[in-house]
């Protein structure tokens, strides 16, 4: 924090790195106010010290041009975060350091007096209205929620559903025209009307219920509020709703309890907390009534809203409540961030672009001919609505919903479970994942890897009896056994590496090695009586104990003291260690070795802890000795003996080396971000291959020129690819500076990055255009989550609004997962664009009856209902099948796709399926219509400008050509018939069309049982147009009527041109290698 000294002189602001900056008296700066009111001023220095230097040391306080300050401590924070202004106020981070807060380091008599209230008595019911109306309500205040019609409206009105409603409305009006121009108007423009509004409306509400099953992130956000608390109330301690407590309470917290507010302790008796879920450090942390540190989150006499009381008691004052908590602001962020528009949204609204102009300049080209022609306007508007209608592909929003629900199956049981459905494609397009390394790279299980003992590096998995007959390996043992508060909470009886352990990670990792080595460890430890502790702190970084060894029947010593914790601490105390079988003198040459070994396991990714001993002498400390905090004091520097090191590792989940290695084959880039110490973080980057083989930070090719860092060429620097970027580091870098890091280089470690800044970093890879995933188990992931692309949660470790927040959860919290969520994601857009071939292929034939019937004046050779049938019917299980296709070779070695320039849809596809195989099948269906006009007596030369003849109900004896009489009834019974010719013909040449979506580049004989599902869809597909064709009835419901069986057959030669058309041009793509082809003719 900075103080003001001088008003004459200069500022010295210090920062959180301990940087020394100077400001100018003239300079403008940004302070934050009161933080219930959130604002911020300019002012300048010298108004502001002015002011000062008249007030003198009083502590009354003043405004400044809206700056609340104390006089005698003005502090002014300059806090950089890592990104833009508009992007700071975004961040938990900047929410957490640039507000100005001071009640964890004023004196807690300055507290009470501004907060109202007594540590004896709490507040009286005059005071606590007065701060409840000033603070407020201890409740988090929900976003502004939108109501429940208005989220349905939106699943009815996106891209698709547009395009379906105009059709839909466009067929009323159809009707409606027809009902006012002709007599007896016939039904077909209702029924399409109908079934549009009625697919729109179910697959709304299936979307709506999808929607409002997942988007509840405030509602686990407000069940981490505890029910009830004990609150000091006029003296009395009382158990109040948690909802009523206010600022200036004063509470009571024991193991057990989760925080119902932010608070500062008065009092603790070996209180300790589990932040997990805040801050991401997986140990209980302890917390008293000291001010440890300026930064609130790293100082020990704050408890925050939601974390658990693990052990110890406390009592508190509470310093905020409901959305001022530092859960409230992250609710807030995360609530307020507006989540990432996914690829596939992206791409459905390209689509509905493309299909909208291609249908409006069809149906106004068309339009413009019919009045050409000479047919009134009102007939034109006719005409340009079929066309319109035509062209909408019906069934691509059920194929797109059925698809992605079923490809969301298949990735639940691959342990991804998929809360929306677009994330499923999302994956596919991920170039960027960010991922934790405890518990997702690394199996979250702590393992002792080496010991340091009599001077040598064992290894703990190849240790023999001789090993363990030695002086030093039995003095470190003995240290690590009995300086130990893990217990076995199962018998002998469950297997080693089953049985539970009731302690912490570390320690945990001990008890079970020393178990492995020497059986009965609880034997041992119950032999040598723990008669006093001091536990483990963050700030001593370590711990000891005093066992009592009279067992051993020593003449000089009853107690055994034995310490353990970081190395670095613990080496200072000692003045001997043990060398081979002797104990020796710890010189500067064993110290350096210290040091040299040290480093080593660290730099192996371990974990790594210090042991020493000391006999206390019966002089000092005879038998009946009472250890009190009092008479320990100085028990440290009596000289202890230095045992050696033990190292621990979490070793890296199987698969996820390999699963990194595919990931970087697929051009996406694996970035760790984590909590961990640089060095760990570095160690497990280069063991699962995020940092390659051979790739050297600036750090490691200063060590290799054996120079300083700040002394490498700028040449060197230039060729480095892989960084390990601290949170420290993160904090000094601005958006511009962050951005050219992530450019430079390309194996990225973030390391003791709190979760907020994740936030940052998501951030800073989203505006170079990547598509980011991220993996969080936390609450202070829950923003970060939501502002990624895709956010990933943990299964088993995460919490619930990091599950809230999230669209995948990771059911096995494995990194592979991920992996084979890509390559499912890459593979459906891949099946989605052979689905969407499929469908536009019959849009031509769709189209050409209606342009036929205006310009050539035949009758209609297709009715709208016939044209439902394919869209909604026939064509659903074919589309559905070719979700099942596996890959065209291995998608995993490709690049991501470009979602600005790789679209699902492209001009080659729409060139490819309208203009060329469309007008294949478009031949076959008038092919099948002119056969069953002929084989009836109207040959199609006799067919031209028929149609005023055809449709006119006052004529009952036209003539075919063969001189048949035909009466308007008969007319149109033949018509309704040829409408099923030319419906046959479409199914069979669609038959063939499915077999050629299997593949886009390789030869469909290499590809052609490889999905039987397909020939399943192909038998469905004709046995469903047999009963819409010969079913009793069906003349009647859908105006069509049974053709001779030679009609189908009509077919089959198109639809085994279009299989030798597409596989004349796979083999031209293959083997030609013509760019021009490819171009135009790859899709």
């Amino acid at each position: 924090m900075t103080r003001f000294k001088d008003p004459r002189g200069s500022i010295s602001s210090t920062g959180s790195d301990h940087k020394v900056r100077k400001i100018s008296w003239h300079d403008e700066i940004t302070t934050i106010g009161d933080i219930g009111r959130r604002h911020s001023s300019t002012v300048k220095i010298d108004e502001l010290t002015n002011t000062v230097w008249k007030a003198g040391r009083n502590f009354q306080k003043q405004s400044i041009n809206g700056v609340e300050s104390i006089i005698s401590e003005v502090r002014v924070t300059s806090v950089n975060v890592g990104a833009s202004d508009h992007i700071r106020r975004k961040s938990i981070s900047y929410l957490k350091k640039e507000l100005e807060i001071d009640y964890h380091i004023i004196p807690l008599e300055s507290l009470y007096h501004r907060l109202g209230t007594n540590p004896d008595r709490g507040l009286d019911e005059e005071k606590r209205s007065t701060n409840l109306l000033k603070y407020g309500k201890n409740e988090l205040t929900p976003p502004d929620k939108e109501p429940l019609w208005l989220t349905f409206l939106k699943t009815l009105t996106g891209g698709f559903q547009l395009l379906l409603w105009a059709g839909s409305i466009l067929s009323f009006v159809a009707y409606i025209v027809q009902y006012f121009q002709m007599d007896d108007p016939p039904m077909d423009n209702i029924y399409m009307g109908v079934v549009l509004g009625l697919l729109v409306l179910l697959l709304g509400i299936f979307t709506f219920y999808q929607e409002y099953s997942s988007n509840k992130v405030m509602e686990s956000f407000a069940k981490m509020v505890p029910s009830y608390a004990l609150a000091l109330r006029n003296g009395q301690l009382e158990t109040v709703n948690s909802k009523d407590l206010v600022v200036g309470d004063i509470i009571e917290v024991k193991f057990g309890d989760q925080l119902p507010a932010d608070i500062r302790i008065i009092q603790s008796q070996g209180f300790k907390v589990d932040n997990s879920s805040l801050t991401g450090e997986s140990e209980p942390q302890s917390r008293n009534n000291v001010c440890t540190d300026d930064n609130p989150m790293e100082t020990k006499n704050l408890a925050y809203f939601s974390s658990n009381a693990l052990e110890g008691t406390a009592k508190g004052v509470v310093v905020c409540v409901g959305d001022s908590t530092f859960i409230g602001r992250i609710a807030g962020l995360a609530s307020g961030l507006d989540s990432s528009e996914t690829p596939l949204s992206k791409e459905v609204t390209h689509f509905v672009k493309v299909i909208s102009i291609v249908v409006t300049i069809n149906g106004l080209v068309f339009f413009a001919v019919a009045l050409f022609m000479g047919y009134a306007w009102i007939d034109a508007i006719i005409f340009l609505i079929g066309i319109i209608v035509a062209n909408v592909p019906e069934g691509l929003l059920v194929t797109f919903t059925v698809i992605l629900a079923l490809t969301a199956k298949r990735m639940t049981n691959k342990n991804c479970l998929v809360k929306h459905l677009h994330a499923v494609e999302t994956m596919g397009s991920c170039s960027v994942i960010c991922s934790d390394k405890t518990g997702t790279l690394t199996q979250n299980v702590m393992t002792v890897a080496h010991l340091w003992a009599g001077g040598d590096i064992l290894e703990s998995s190849h240790l023999d009896s001789k090993i363990k007959e030695t002086m030093g390996f039995k003095s470190l043992t003995t240290v690590a056994k009995l300086c130990s508060r893990a217990k076995f909470i199962e018998p002998n009886t469950v297997p080693l590496k089953q049985r539970k352990i009731n302690g912490d990670a570390s320690e945990t990792a001990i008890l079970r090695a020393m178990e492995l080595h020497y059986e009965n460890v609880h034997e041992f430890q119950d032999k040598y009586k723990k008669i006093y502790e001091v536990p483990f702190n963050s700030t001593n970084k370590y711990q000891y104990s005093i066992h009592d060894i009279s067992y051993n029947s020593e003449p000089d010593s009853s107690f055994l003291l034995v310490l353990k914790g970081a190395p670095e601490r613990v080496i200072k105390y000692c003045e001997t260690m043990i060398v081979g079988d002797v104990e020796i003198e710890l010189t500067d040459v064993l110290k350096a070795k210290f040091v040299s070994v040290y480093e080593n396991l660290g730099s192996l990714g371990e974990r790594v802890i210090g042991f020493a001993d000391l006999k206390l002498h019966n002089g000092i400390y005879p038998p009946e000795f009472e250890f009190t905090p009092e008479n320990t004091e100085g028990v440290l520097d009596l000289g202890l003996r230095f045992t050696g090191l033990i190292s621990m590792i979490d070793p890296p989940r199987p698969g996820v080396a390999d699963a990194v290695q595919t990931c970087r084959k697929a051009g996406i880039r694996v970035v760790m971000v984590t909590g961990d110490h640089p060095i760990t973080a570095k160690a497990i980057a280069r063991s699962v291959g995020i940092i390659s083989d051979g790739a050297e930070t600036v750090e490691d090719m200063a060590k290799r020129q054996g120079i300083e860092v700040w002394n490498l060429k700028e040449t060197d620097r230039e060729r480095v690819i892989a960084a390990v970027c601290s949170g420290e580091d993160l904090t000094e870098m601005d958006a511009d500076e962050l951005d050219e890091f992530l450019t430079n280089h390309k194996e990225i470690v973030f390391a003791r990055v709190s979760p907020q800044q994740k936030l940052i970093i998501v951030e800073g890879f989203q505006r170079q255009g990547c598509v980011v995933a991220v993996t969080g188990d936390g609450v202070n992931d829950s923003p970060a989550l939501k502002r990624a692309n895709i956010g990933i949660a943990m299964g088993i470790s995460g919490s619930d609004v990091s599950k809230q927040a999230a669209d995948l959860i990771l059911l096995d919290d494995n990194f592979a997962t991920i992996v084979h969520g890509v390559e499912e994601g890459r593979l459906i857009f891949d099946n989605l664009k052979k689905c969407i071939r499929y469908l536009l292929c019959a849009n031509t034939a769709f189209l050409t009856p209606f342009l036929a019937f205006i310009t050539l004046r035949i009758p209609l050779p297709m009715g709208t209902i016939p044209m439902l049938m394919i869209c909604l019917g026939t064509d659903i299980m074919p589309t559905i099948s070719l979700s099942y296709e596996p890959p065209e070779g291995d998608i995993m070695t490709k690049p991501p796709r470009d979602p600005e320039m790789d679209n699902l849809v492209t001009k080659e596809l729409i060139s490819y399926a309208y203009g060329q195989l469309g007008i294949i099948e478009a031949f076959a269906g008038f092919f099948g219509y002119c056969v069953t006009m002929g084989q009836n007596g109207f040959l199609p030369g006799d067919l031209i400008d028929l149609s005023d003849l055809w449709y006119d109900a006052a004529i009952n004896d036209l003539e075919d050509s063969y001189g048949q009489e035909w009466t308007f009834a008969a007319r149109r019974e033949l018509e309704h018939t040829c409408w099923t010719g030319f419906f046959v013909a479409v199914v069979v040449c669609q038959c063939g069309n499915v077999i050629i979506s299997k593949t886009r580049r390789m030869t469909v004989f290499k590809k052609l049982f490889d999905n039987n599902i397909v020939f399943f869809a192909i038998g469905f597909m004709l046995l469903l147009a047999c009963f819409l064709s010969y079913t009793p009835g069906m003349s009647i419901a859908l105006g069509m009527l049974p053709v001779r069986i030679e009609i189908w057959a009509c077919a089959i030669p198109f639809s085994l041109l279009l299989i030798l058309y597409d596989e004349l041009r796979r083999l031209v793509i293959r083997k030609a290698n013509w760019e021009w082809f490819n171009r135009e003719f790859f899709y």
